[in-house]
Protein backbone atom coordinates (compact mmCIF):
# COMPACT_ATOMS: atom_id res chain seq x y z
CA UNK A 1 0.00 0.00 0.00
CA UNK A 2 1.22 3.13 -1.40
CA UNK A 3 1.88 5.85 1.45
CA UNK A 4 -0.85 8.89 1.44
CA UNK A 5 -0.26 11.94 -0.31
CA UNK A 6 0.01 15.24 1.94
CA UNK A 7 -3.03 17.65 1.78
CA UNK A 8 -0.79 20.05 1.11
CA UNK A 9 2.58 18.92 -0.23
CA UNK A 10 4.48 22.33 -0.97
CA UNK A 11 3.85 22.99 2.98
CA UNK A 12 5.15 19.25 3.64
CA UNK A 13 8.16 20.41 1.27
CA UNK A 14 9.13 23.56 2.76
CA UNK A 15 8.82 21.47 6.32
CA UNK A 16 11.30 18.67 4.69
CA UNK A 17 13.75 20.98 3.46
CA UNK A 18 13.88 23.65 6.17
CA UNK A 19 14.46 20.32 8.79
CA UNK A 20 17.35 19.08 6.63
CA UNK A 21 18.63 22.67 5.30
CA UNK A 22 18.87 23.94 8.81
CA UNK A 23 21.25 21.84 10.36
CA UNK A 24 23.26 21.53 7.23
CA UNK A 25 23.58 25.15 6.67
CA UNK A 26 24.79 25.66 10.77
CA UNK A 27 27.08 22.55 10.35
CA UNK A 28 28.76 24.57 7.79
CA UNK A 29 28.72 28.09 8.81
CA UNK A 30 29.92 26.68 12.44
CA UNK A 31 33.17 25.31 9.80
CA UNK A 32 33.44 28.01 8.49
CA UNK A 33 34.19 29.48 12.19
CA UNK A 34 36.98 27.13 12.39
CA UNK A 35 38.64 28.33 9.41
CA UNK A 36 37.79 31.97 11.18
CA UNK A 37 40.09 31.05 14.27
CA UNK A 38 42.74 30.23 12.36
CA UNK A 39 42.67 33.59 10.28
CA UNK A 40 42.36 35.39 13.52
CA UNK A 41 44.91 33.95 15.46
CA UNK A 42 47.06 34.42 12.42
CA UNK A 43 46.41 37.89 12.12
CA UNK A 44 47.82 38.50 15.19
CA UNK A 45 50.97 37.50 14.02
CA UNK A 46 51.20 40.10 11.22
CA UNK A 47 50.78 41.23 7.62
CA UNK A 48 53.18 38.40 5.93
CA UNK A 49 52.62 35.08 8.06
CA UNK A 50 48.41 36.14 7.16
CA UNK A 51 49.73 36.39 3.65
CA UNK A 52 51.37 33.14 3.74
CA UNK A 53 48.57 31.25 5.56
CA UNK A 54 46.32 33.12 2.62
CA UNK A 55 48.00 31.36 -0.06
CA UNK A 56 48.47 28.08 1.85
CA UNK A 57 44.55 28.16 2.67
CA UNK A 58 43.62 28.97 -0.88
CA UNK A 59 45.32 25.59 -2.07
CA UNK A 60 44.66 23.22 0.51
CA UNK A 61 40.74 24.56 0.55
CA UNK A 62 40.70 23.79 -3.54
CA UNK A 63 42.36 20.33 -2.78
CA UNK A 64 40.48 19.30 -0.08
CA UNK A 65 36.78 21.02 -1.40
CA UNK A 66 37.41 19.43 -4.58
CA UNK A 67 38.11 15.75 -3.12
CA UNK A 68 34.98 16.58 -0.77
CA UNK A 69 32.89 16.68 -4.06
CA UNK A 70 34.11 13.87 -5.39
CA UNK A 71 33.47 11.70 -2.53
CA UNK A 72 30.37 13.79 -2.02
CA UNK A 73 28.58 11.99 -4.76
CA UNK A 74 27.63 9.32 -2.53
CA UNK A 75 24.87 12.03 -1.10
CA UNK A 76 22.67 11.73 -4.37
CA UNK A 77 23.20 8.06 -4.90
CA UNK A 78 21.88 7.25 -1.13
CA UNK A 79 18.58 9.32 -1.55
CA UNK A 80 18.07 8.09 -4.93
CA UNK A 81 18.43 4.30 -3.14
CA UNK A 82 16.29 5.11 -0.21
CA UNK A 83 13.66 6.59 -2.76
CA UNK A 84 13.54 3.61 -4.76
CA UNK A 85 13.15 1.18 -1.76
CA UNK A 86 12.17 1.46 1.88
CA UNK A 87 15.51 -1.28 2.84
CA UNK A 88 18.09 -0.46 0.77
CA UNK A 89 20.91 -0.98 3.41
CA UNK A 90 23.49 -2.90 1.52
CA UNK A 91 23.36 -0.34 -1.12
CA UNK A 92 23.81 2.31 1.21
CA UNK A 93 26.43 0.69 3.16
CA UNK A 94 28.56 -0.74 -0.87
CA UNK A 95 27.66 3.60 -1.75
CA UNK A 96 29.50 4.49 1.22
CA UNK A 97 32.43 1.99 1.64
CA UNK A 98 33.85 2.70 -2.09
CA UNK A 99 32.89 6.97 -0.97
CA UNK A 100 35.77 6.16 1.90
CA UNK A 101 37.86 3.75 -0.48
CA UNK A 102 37.40 7.51 -2.62
CA UNK A 103 38.59 9.15 -0.10
CA UNK A 104 41.59 7.75 0.82
CA UNK A 105 42.64 7.80 -2.78
CA UNK A 106 42.05 11.34 -3.19
CA UNK A 107 43.99 12.61 -0.09
CA UNK A 108 47.04 11.26 -1.06
CA UNK A 109 47.02 12.76 -4.45
CA UNK A 110 46.22 16.13 -3.07
CA UNK A 111 49.23 15.45 0.03
CA UNK A 112 51.17 15.16 -2.85
CA UNK A 113 50.40 18.26 -4.14
CA UNK A 114 50.50 20.25 -0.72
CA UNK A 115 54.33 18.85 -0.69
CA UNK A 116 55.03 21.02 -3.79
CA UNK A 117 53.23 24.28 -2.18
CA UNK A 118 56.57 26.46 -2.32
CA UNK A 119 57.50 25.38 -5.58
CA UNK A 120 54.10 25.99 -6.67
CA UNK A 121 53.93 29.75 -4.79
CA UNK A 122 57.42 30.68 -6.56
CA UNK A 123 55.76 29.94 -10.18
CA UNK A 124 52.79 32.00 -8.91
CA UNK A 125 55.13 35.00 -8.44
CA UNK A 126 55.09 35.18 -4.63
CA UNK A 127 57.59 36.48 -2.61
CA UNK A 128 59.79 34.22 -1.67
CA UNK A 129 59.53 34.95 1.96
CA UNK A 130 55.84 34.36 1.87
CA UNK A 131 56.37 31.38 -0.58
CA UNK A 132 58.77 29.74 1.91
CA UNK A 133 56.45 30.12 4.73
CA UNK A 134 53.71 28.96 3.16
CA UNK A 135 55.13 25.51 2.61
CA UNK A 136 56.01 24.85 5.44
CA UNK A 137 52.99 25.84 6.73
CA UNK A 138 51.25 23.50 3.90
CA UNK A 139 53.96 20.69 5.34
CA UNK A 140 51.95 20.16 8.44
CA UNK A 141 48.32 21.52 7.46
CA UNK A 142 48.43 18.78 4.29
CA UNK A 143 48.18 16.02 7.40
CA UNK A 144 45.02 16.62 8.06
CA UNK A 145 43.78 16.09 4.56
CA UNK A 146 42.63 12.23 4.52
CA UNK A 147 40.98 12.86 7.97
CA UNK A 148 38.70 15.64 6.46
CA UNK A 149 37.76 13.92 3.27
CA UNK A 150 37.06 10.65 5.00
CA UNK A 151 35.26 13.03 7.59
CA UNK A 152 33.19 14.38 5.01
CA UNK A 153 31.51 11.10 3.81
CA UNK A 154 30.65 10.27 7.18
CA UNK A 155 28.67 13.61 7.07
CA UNK A 156 27.11 12.73 3.88
CA UNK A 157 25.98 9.79 5.29
CA UNK A 158 24.41 11.04 8.29
CA UNK A 159 22.91 13.66 6.86
CA UNK A 160 21.40 11.16 3.75
CA UNK A 161 20.08 9.48 6.54
CA UNK A 162 18.02 12.10 8.50
CA UNK A 163 20.78 12.53 11.01
CA UNK A 164 21.92 16.14 9.58
CA UNK A 165 22.17 17.42 13.58
CA UNK A 166 25.09 15.24 14.11
CA UNK A 167 26.97 17.39 11.55
CA UNK A 168 25.88 20.50 13.81
CA UNK A 169 27.12 19.37 16.88
CA UNK A 170 30.92 17.58 15.83
CA UNK A 171 31.38 20.65 14.18
CA UNK A 172 30.77 23.13 16.86
CA UNK A 173 32.59 20.73 19.04
CA UNK A 174 35.48 21.66 16.57
CA UNK A 175 35.31 24.63 17.38
CA UNK A 176 36.12 24.62 20.42
CA UNK A 177 39.08 22.08 19.69
CA UNK A 178 40.67 24.19 17.07
CA UNK A 179 40.16 27.51 18.91
CA UNK A 180 42.27 25.70 21.81
CA UNK A 181 44.69 24.43 19.79
CA UNK A 182 45.52 27.48 18.11
CA UNK A 183 45.82 29.32 21.85
CA UNK A 184 48.23 26.43 22.84
CA UNK A 185 50.10 26.05 19.66
CA UNK A 186 50.39 29.50 17.86
CA UNK A 187 51.60 31.36 20.96
CA UNK A 188 53.13 28.41 23.20
CA UNK A 189 50.72 28.19 26.30
CA UNK A 190 50.21 25.55 28.69
CA UNK A 191 54.10 24.63 28.47
CA UNK A 192 54.09 23.94 24.74
CA UNK A 193 56.43 25.36 21.70
CA UNK A 194 55.04 28.90 20.18
CA UNK A 195 54.91 27.47 16.78
CA UNK A 196 53.54 30.68 14.96
CA UNK A 197 52.50 29.96 11.98
CA UNK A 198 52.95 26.14 12.09
CA UNK A 199 51.05 26.08 15.44
CA UNK A 200 47.52 26.85 13.30
CA UNK A 201 48.19 23.49 11.37
CA UNK A 202 48.55 21.49 13.83
CA UNK A 203 45.60 22.89 15.64
CA UNK A 204 43.93 22.02 12.31
CA UNK A 205 45.52 18.39 12.11
CA UNK A 206 44.63 17.12 15.55
CA UNK A 207 40.59 19.27 14.82
CA UNK A 208 40.23 17.01 11.93
CA UNK A 209 41.29 13.73 13.94
CA UNK A 210 38.79 14.27 16.45
CA UNK A 211 36.27 15.37 13.86
CA UNK A 212 36.40 12.14 12.03
CA UNK A 213 36.65 10.11 15.51
CA UNK A 214 33.38 11.95 16.36
CA UNK A 215 31.23 10.66 13.67
CA UNK A 216 32.29 7.23 13.84
CA UNK A 217 31.33 7.48 17.20
CA UNK A 218 28.26 9.22 16.40
CA UNK A 219 27.14 6.07 13.68
CA UNK A 220 28.23 3.34 16.16
CA UNK A 221 25.96 4.73 18.93
CA UNK A 222 22.85 5.81 16.56
CA UNK A 223 20.98 2.88 16.59
CA UNK A 224 19.29 3.18 13.07
CA UNK A 225 22.63 3.93 11.43
CA UNK A 226 24.31 1.51 13.31
CA UNK A 227 22.64 -1.02 11.09
CA UNK A 228 24.34 -0.18 7.91
CA UNK A 229 27.59 -2.11 9.39
CA UNK A 230 29.59 0.63 7.59
CA UNK A 231 33.12 0.03 8.98
CA UNK A 232 33.05 -4.14 8.34
CA UNK A 233 34.42 -5.57 5.65
CA UNK A 234 35.91 -2.23 4.18
CA UNK A 235 38.47 -3.87 2.15
CA UNK A 236 35.64 -5.67 -0.05
CA UNK A 237 35.70 -3.81 -3.56
CA UNK A 238 32.09 -3.13 -5.08
CA UNK A 239 33.30 -1.63 -8.23
CA UNK A 240 30.12 -0.95 -10.23
CA UNK A 241 29.46 1.55 -7.32
CA UNK A 242 32.77 3.14 -7.73
CA UNK A 243 31.78 3.55 -11.15
CA UNK A 244 28.67 5.35 -9.86
CA UNK A 245 30.30 7.10 -7.61
CA UNK A 246 33.06 8.33 -10.54
CA UNK A 247 30.58 8.76 -13.31
CA UNK A 248 29.02 10.91 -10.66
CA UNK A 249 31.31 12.35 -8.80
CA UNK A 250 34.67 13.39 -11.03
CA UNK A 251 32.29 16.08 -13.18
CA UNK A 252 31.05 17.67 -9.63
CA UNK A 253 34.92 17.85 -8.44
CA UNK A 254 35.58 19.56 -12.12
CA UNK A 255 32.51 21.93 -11.54
CA UNK A 256 34.07 22.82 -7.96
CA UNK A 257 37.71 23.04 -9.24
CA UNK A 258 36.45 25.47 -11.98
CA UNK A 259 34.93 27.69 -9.34
CA UNK A 260 37.35 27.20 -6.19
CA UNK A 261 39.99 27.48 -8.47
CA UNK A 262 39.38 30.64 -10.38
CA UNK A 263 38.64 31.98 -5.94
CA UNK A 264 41.89 30.60 -5.13
CA UNK A 265 43.55 32.19 -8.67
CA UNK A 266 42.05 35.30 -7.10
CA UNK A 267 44.56 35.29 -4.19
CA UNK A 268 47.69 34.54 -5.94
CA UNK A 269 46.60 37.85 -8.17
CA UNK A 270 46.14 39.83 -5.00
CA UNK A 271 49.01 38.61 -3.81
CA UNK A 272 51.09 39.88 -7.39
CA UNK A 273 49.24 43.12 -6.92
CA UNK A 274 50.31 44.33 -3.44
CA UNK A 275 50.50 42.77 0.52
CA UNK A 276 47.58 45.04 2.00
CA UNK A 277 45.43 43.94 -1.28
CA UNK A 278 45.60 40.53 -0.75
CA UNK A 279 45.09 40.80 3.06
CA UNK A 280 41.83 42.61 2.40
CA UNK A 281 40.98 40.32 -0.11
CA UNK A 282 41.41 37.48 2.48
CA UNK A 283 38.91 39.52 5.18
CA UNK A 284 36.21 40.07 2.42
CA UNK A 285 36.34 37.16 1.26
CA UNK A 286 36.00 35.62 4.68
CA UNK A 287 33.26 37.00 5.15
CA UNK A 288 31.65 36.57 1.81
CA UNK A 289 32.25 32.70 2.56
CA UNK A 290 30.78 33.03 5.66
CA UNK A 291 27.21 33.99 4.29
CA UNK A 292 27.81 31.42 1.34
CA UNK A 293 27.44 28.33 3.77
CA UNK A 294 24.05 29.02 4.17
CA UNK A 295 22.67 28.09 0.63
CA UNK A 296 25.79 25.83 0.20
CA UNK A 297 23.53 23.99 2.95
CA UNK A 298 20.70 24.53 1.40
CA UNK A 299 22.23 23.04 -1.70
CA UNK A 300 23.14 20.30 -0.13
CA UNK A 301 19.63 19.84 1.25
CA UNK A 302 18.01 19.91 -2.15
CA UNK A 303 20.37 17.36 -3.39
CA UNK A 304 18.98 14.29 -0.82
CA UNK A 305 15.32 15.91 -1.16
CA UNK A 306 15.79 16.37 -5.35
CA UNK A 307 17.30 12.80 -5.22
CA UNK A 308 14.87 11.13 -3.45
CA UNK A 309 12.04 12.17 -5.55
CA UNK A 310 14.01 11.26 -8.56
CA UNK A 311 14.50 7.58 -6.92
CA UNK A 312 11.28 7.28 -6.35
CA UNK A 313 10.19 8.50 -9.69
CA UNK A 314 7.91 11.33 -8.50
CA UNK A 315 8.31 14.56 -11.02
CA UNK A 316 5.95 16.86 -8.84
CA UNK A 317 8.00 15.77 -6.18
CA UNK A 318 11.59 16.92 -8.10
CA UNK A 319 9.93 20.32 -9.23
CA UNK A 320 8.53 20.94 -5.30
CA UNK A 321 12.00 20.33 -3.77
CA UNK A 322 14.19 22.06 -6.25
CA UNK A 323 12.02 25.38 -6.30
CA UNK A 324 11.46 25.65 -2.80
CA UNK A 325 14.99 25.03 -1.93
CA UNK A 326 16.16 27.82 -5.29
CA UNK A 327 13.66 30.38 -3.54
CA UNK A 328 15.24 29.85 0.41
CA UNK A 329 18.43 30.28 -0.94
CA UNK A 330 17.98 33.40 -3.00
CA UNK A 331 16.21 35.08 -0.29
CA UNK A 332 18.83 34.35 2.82
CA UNK A 333 21.12 35.60 -0.51
CA UNK A 334 19.24 38.98 -0.35
CA UNK A 335 19.95 39.50 3.27
CA UNK A 336 23.60 38.83 3.71
CA UNK A 337 23.70 41.17 0.24
CA UNK A 338 22.01 44.49 2.74
CA UNK A 339 24.00 43.72 5.64
CA UNK A 340 27.72 43.83 3.56
CA UNK A 341 26.29 46.93 2.11
CA UNK A 342 25.13 48.90 5.42
CA UNK A 343 27.42 47.72 8.25
CA UNK A 344 30.59 46.34 6.26
CA UNK A 345 33.25 47.52 9.18
CA UNK A 346 31.26 45.93 11.64
CA UNK A 347 31.73 42.86 9.95
CA UNK A 348 35.41 43.31 9.16
CA UNK A 349 35.84 43.77 12.96
CA UNK A 350 34.96 40.14 13.37
CA UNK A 351 38.03 39.38 11.80
CA UNK A 352 40.81 42.19 12.12
CA UNK A 353 41.28 44.94 14.77
CA UNK A 354 39.95 47.99 13.32
CA UNK A 355 41.12 50.55 15.86
CA UNK A 356 45.08 49.07 14.87
CA UNK A 357 46.23 51.99 12.64
CA UNK A 358 48.79 49.57 10.98
CA UNK A 359 45.48 48.00 9.70
CA UNK A 360 43.72 50.97 8.00
CA UNK A 361 45.31 49.95 4.44
CA UNK A 362 43.64 46.33 4.61
CA UNK A 363 40.81 47.56 5.95
CA UNK A 364 40.43 49.77 3.26
CA UNK A 365 39.92 47.30 1.05
CA UNK A 366 38.16 45.04 2.48
CA UNK A 367 35.02 47.02 2.90
CA UNK A 368 35.89 48.39 -1.07
CA UNK A 369 35.35 44.49 -1.72
CA UNK A 370 32.66 43.47 0.47
CA UNK A 371 30.88 46.22 -2.02
CA UNK A 372 31.36 44.01 -4.78
CA UNK A 373 30.79 41.02 -3.01
CA UNK A 374 27.22 41.96 -1.93
CA UNK A 375 26.37 42.13 -5.63
CA UNK A 376 27.23 38.98 -6.46
CA UNK A 377 25.76 37.35 -3.09
CA UNK A 378 22.05 36.74 -5.13
CA UNK A 379 24.03 34.90 -7.88
CA UNK A 380 26.36 32.94 -6.06
CA UNK A 381 23.34 31.64 -3.86
CA UNK A 382 21.43 30.77 -6.80
CA UNK A 383 23.99 28.75 -8.60
CA UNK A 384 24.72 27.24 -5.27
CA UNK A 385 21.59 26.12 -4.76
CA UNK A 386 21.08 25.18 -8.55
CA UNK A 387 24.02 22.95 -8.74
CA UNK A 388 22.41 20.74 -5.65
CA UNK A 389 19.10 20.56 -7.23
CA UNK A 390 20.94 19.16 -10.77
CA UNK A 391 22.93 16.90 -8.43
CA UNK A 392 19.68 15.47 -7.07
CA UNK A 393 19.16 14.25 -10.59
CA UNK A 394 22.33 12.93 -11.09
CA UNK A 395 22.98 15.66 -14.13
CA UNK A 396 26.72 16.61 -13.44
CA UNK A 397 28.58 16.48 -16.98
CA UNK A 398 26.73 19.54 -18.52
CA UNK A 399 26.74 21.65 -15.23
CA UNK A 400 30.65 21.06 -14.94
CA UNK A 401 30.97 22.41 -18.84
CA UNK A 402 29.01 25.52 -18.00
CA UNK A 403 31.11 26.17 -15.07
CA UNK A 404 34.67 25.44 -16.87
CA UNK A 405 33.54 27.72 -19.40
CA UNK A 406 31.88 30.70 -17.16
CA UNK A 407 35.04 30.50 -14.69
CA UNK A 408 37.56 30.27 -16.76
CA UNK A 409 36.82 32.34 -20.26
CA UNK A 410 34.52 35.34 -19.08
CA UNK A 411 35.15 35.09 -15.33
CA UNK A 412 39.10 34.62 -15.44
CA UNK A 413 39.87 37.00 -18.51
CA UNK A 414 38.18 39.42 -16.86
CA UNK A 415 39.76 39.02 -13.16
CA UNK A 416 43.04 39.22 -14.97
CA UNK A 417 42.31 42.05 -17.77
CA UNK A 418 40.96 44.37 -15.28
CA UNK A 419 43.31 43.70 -12.07
CA UNK A 420 46.25 43.48 -13.54
CA UNK A 421 46.16 45.88 -16.88
CA UNK A 422 43.76 48.57 -15.31
CA UNK A 423 44.06 51.21 -12.38
CA UNK A 424 41.06 49.00 -10.83
CA UNK A 425 43.74 46.01 -9.27
CA UNK A 426 41.77 44.44 -6.64
CA UNK A 427 38.44 45.98 -7.61
CA UNK A 428 38.99 44.39 -11.39
CA UNK A 429 39.56 40.93 -9.65
CA UNK A 430 36.12 41.16 -7.99
CA UNK A 431 34.35 42.10 -10.59
CA UNK A 432 35.63 39.20 -12.96
CA UNK A 433 34.33 37.10 -9.91
CA UNK A 434 31.10 38.89 -10.09
CA UNK A 435 30.60 38.11 -14.02
CA UNK A 436 31.37 34.68 -13.72
CA UNK A 437 29.24 34.34 -11.08
CA UNK A 438 25.78 35.88 -12.79
CA UNK A 439 26.87 33.71 -16.11
CA UNK A 440 26.78 30.12 -13.78
CA UNK A 441 23.66 30.96 -11.97
CA UNK A 442 21.68 32.22 -15.16
CA UNK A 443 22.95 29.16 -17.09
CA UNK A 444 22.13 26.74 -14.04
CA UNK A 445 18.89 28.57 -13.29
CA UNK A 446 17.56 27.78 -17.31
CA UNK A 447 19.42 24.04 -17.10
CA UNK A 448 16.82 23.41 -14.20
CA UNK A 449 13.94 24.90 -15.51
CA UNK A 450 14.39 23.10 -18.52
CA UNK A 451 14.71 19.81 -17.29
CA UNK A 452 11.08 18.30 -18.75
CA UNK A 453 12.38 19.47 -22.03
CA UNK A 454 15.93 17.94 -21.58
CA UNK A 455 14.94 14.14 -20.30
CA UNK A 456 16.46 15.30 -16.83
CA UNK A 457 13.95 13.59 -14.60
CA UNK A 458 13.64 10.34 -16.35
CA UNK A 459 14.75 7.65 -13.70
Amino acid sequence: MSPPVPSRPWHAEIGATLRLAGPLAAANVLQMMVYAIDVVFVARLGAEPLAAASLSTALFGLIAWCFSGLTGAVAPLIAAELGSRRHAVRQIRRSVRMALWLALACAGVGMAICAQGERLMLLTGQDPHVAARAGSFLAVLMLSLPLMIAANVLRTFVSAMGRPYFATAITALSIGVNAAGNYVFVFGHFGAPALGLRGSAVSTAITALLTLLAYVAAIRGDRRLRRYHLFGRLWRPEWQRLGDLLRIGLPIAATILAEAGLFSGAAFLMGRIGEAQLAGHTVALQVAAFCFQVPFGIGQAATIRVGYHFGAGDRAGVARAGWVALATGAGFMALTASAMVLIPHPLVALYVDIANPANAAMIGFATQFMLVAAAFQLFDGIQAVAAGVLRGLQDTRVPMLIALFAYWVPGAAASIGLGLFTPLAGLGVWLGLLISLAIVAGLLLWRWSRREHLGLVTA
